[in-house]
């Protein structure tokens, strides 16, 4: 349906090359069964979580800009996301940050109450987003070189988000950025370039735009595109919002109507059709900020879930006729357990009780608590959040990007809040950004109940900024996951994973035949000898504004020995690989592997 769009040979042999000294780098190997591995990984001395913070360190150098004037203008104190993604095909993760902006035109930069630092800015003139290439594998060592310029992607607008996907299905990850304003749909040339197709792939919505995902919900191989739409807010139409003191501060979204989510169904041929009233999806709507997209009831058809602000959440049931049915108050996730409509801001999809379907966490404004729907199989969630000790532990914070992830390979899934005010803190009352607060890691106890660990987790997690957008990925490949943080008026933060627990590991990539060519949406499972299955999916959705690894990441503790992998690919097709062992990354290509026979779940 692509191949006008792919590479031409030249650009394809340059890729070829690239992939050939990435495997040389890390020691890869292939067979001809469509399953690729890497060198056995030394397992480190044991030691306690922990992260660094190396982002100006590696090159990674970002400084966040709201284009805040004294207005309190309501869109500033909401962004900015964070993308992963390997855009040259070397084998590492390249970091995307979005920008913000100055969008009052009667307003200059030396108007700003916090102007961008010296040096910040391109040579362009105004901020733009900045894409920073890993040199991992080139040089051996981790290494951002800033390549917006060349690549072509320093959109300008207030950037809110990113997702990524390969739309086009050529092998290369496409972007598609929203903004405060208008959106861009970024394709990937192949060659290191983007072009902006957003016209003529009719993609663009001017309403504001928070989160994106790609997922293929009408399973014909290739990428379609939801949008989360959040409120009617305009410059011209902005409320001078008091809080309890009388002062001014950004106003609540109490104070702004809601506008409509979009679907936007791929139709191969490098067009979209906006299919938003065709499926269904305006039925409800509410004041959208996060989602994430999985198979929520166990139909092999992918269901979508919307975190809304202060509005009911929308749990978008697929009823396998291309459209769907709001089952949000049906599935217990529309309301908490106290029957109130919460401020949901992140999202993330996992199953942490390893119980073979995806539950559900949610973060919240401060004294809301985050909260944790636990799914039954059948979408039917239950609201527990204080059963698992995740209730009080939140309640003095306002969280944002958020993402189930092992963070110590334990086998176990674990939890991470970006956390940052919207209204002024009390405590820092006086201060020029009087709005920052701590991230916080949970770290999952067996699946019993959750432990906050923030204050074990190094110096990293003693940080005090307003922190919005997470991404989650194996940044340095050394078989763990590291996190990347997008902070509001502030730098860019990248959390290096260095929790040396000893544990063994194993990371998953697919290459999809039948399926789109990356299997987003598909659900991977690692048998093992005596424990239950270790399920997990493939995606790069979730969390808020963001977009992770698509890279399938598992713990696997003090086991070593794997009975199989398992992939259940978008539409229910399974397949076994037996014989892989742990401490590896793989690619696992559809078609390759043992049919399967037994139930996935």
């Amino acid at each position: 349906m692509t191949g006008s769009l792919a590479p031409p040979l030249p650009v394809l042999r340059k890729l070829f090359a690239g992939f050939l000294a990435a495997a040389t780098a890390c020691g890869c190997v292939a067979d001809e069964n469509g399953l690729s591995k890497t060198k056995r990984a030394e397992s480190p001395p044991s030691r306690e979580v922990a992260f660094r913070e190396v982002a100006r360190e590696v090159g990674l150098d970002f400084q966040h800009f709201t284009g805040a004037t004294g207005e309190f203008l309501f869109h500033e104190n909401m962004g900015s996301g964070v993308a992963l993604l390997d855009y040259d095909g070397d084998g590492d993760l390249d970091v995307y940050f979005l920008q913000g902006a100055l969008v009052d035109p009667s307003k200059s930069l030396k108007d700003c109450l916090f102007p961008p630092p010296a040096g910040s800015l391109p040579q362009s003139g105004g901020p733009q987003n900045r894409l920073f290439r890993n040199e991992l594998v080139e040089e051996g060592k981790l290494r951002f070189v800033d390549v917006t310029r060349q690549a072509g992607v320093g959109d300008q607008g207030f950037g809110m988000g990113a997702a990524v996907g390969d739309y086009d299905n050529d092998g290369d990850w496409d972007l598609y950025v929203t903004n405060f304003g208008a959106n861009v749909l970024y394709r990937n040339n192949g060659d290191g370039t983007f072009t902006d197709v957003t016209s003529q792939a009719g993609v663009d919505d001017v309403r504001w735009s928070v989160s994106a995902a790609f997922l293929d919900y009408d399973q014909d191989r290739d990428l379609d595109l939801f949008l989360t739409n959040y409120v009617d807010f305009t410059v011209l139409g902005n409320r001078a919002c008091l809080n309890s003191l009388g002062e001014r501060d950004y106003c609540s979204p109490e104070v702004y109507q809601p506008v409509p989510d979009r679907l936007f169904r791929n139709e191969g041929n490098g067009k979209f059709t906006n299919v938003t009233e065709s499926a269904g999806i305006v039925t409800a709507f509410g004041k959208g900020l996060g989602v994430v997209c999985a198979d929520f009831d166990g139909d092999a058809w992918i269901d979508i879930y919307v975190a809304n602000d202060q509005t009911p959440n929308q749990l978008w049931i697929h009823q396998s006729d291309g459209t769907f049915e709001d089952m949000g108050l049906m599935s217990g996730t529309a309301y908490n357990a106290d029957g109130l409509a919460e401020a949901g801001m992140g999202v993330g999809a996992g199953d942490f009780d390893n119980d073979g379907d995806e539950d559900l966490f949610m973060t919240h404004l401060v004294k809301e608590t985050n909260t944790l729907y636990v799914n039954d199989g059948k979408a039917k969630f239950s609201d527990k959040t204080r059963q698992f000790s995740l209730a009080s532990p939140s309640f003095a914070y306002t969280g944002f990007g958020t993402e189930w992830f092992d963070c110590d390979n334990d086998g176990d899934l674990d939890l991470f809040a970006a956390n940052g005010a919207v209204y002024i803190v009390e405590s820092l009352r006086g201060e020029p950004y009087p709005y920052h607060q701590k991230n916080q890691l949970f770290r999952n106890e067996g699946g019993s109940r959750f432990r906050d660990v923030t204050g074990e987790a190094g110096p990293a997690l003693d940080l005090s900024e307003v922190s919005r957008g997470a991404a989650f990925g194996d940044i340095d490949n050394d078989g763990d996951i590291d996190i990347v943080v997008a902070n509001s008026n502030g730098p860019g933060r990248l959390l290096l994973n260095e929790a040396a627990s000893g544990h063994h590991w194993l990371e998953v990539r697919l290459e999809g035949v039948g399926s789109n060519r990356h299997g987003i949406g598909a659900r991977v499972g690692v048998l093992r000898t005596g424990q239950s299955t270790l399920w997990r999916r493939a995606h790069t959705d979730g969390s808020y504004a963001s977009a992770s690894d698509y890279r399938v990441h598992f713990g696997l503790g003090r086991v070593s020995d794997l009975v199989a992998v398992v992939v259940e690919w978008p539409g229910g097709k399974k397949e076994t690989w037996e014989q892989v062992q742990a401490d590896r990354a793989i690619t696992l290509r559809e078609g390759s592997g043992k049919p399967h026979g037994g139930t996935p779940r």
